[in-house]
């Protein structure tokens, strides 16, 4: 009823599906490799998130609010 349905694998793709179950095997860490963890996973979030505080202070001084300092919060004046 529903033979001669069989299908093809794609030696590329069974390839490709392979090098990424064992990624954790094969990495080595290169200066590339190192570059673009330093990039992406510190850098960039860093800079994301300097340029969000920073446009919180701008709203604040746009609405003639007191910025909010997050560096002395919870601290007493004496």
């Amino acid at each position: 009823m529903g033979g001669g349905m069989e299908t093809n694998k794609n030696k590329f793709i069974e390839d490709w599906g392979s090098a990424r179950e064992n990624l954790e095997h094969n990495f080595r860490w290169t200066r590339r490799n190192f570059a673009l963890i330093g990039i992406f996973g510190i850098a960039l979030p860093i800079i994301v998130y300097k340029g969000i505080v920073k446009d919180f202070h701008m709203q604040d001084e746009d609405a003639d609010l007191v910025a909010y300092d997050l560096k002395h919060h919870g601290e007493r004046e004496t």
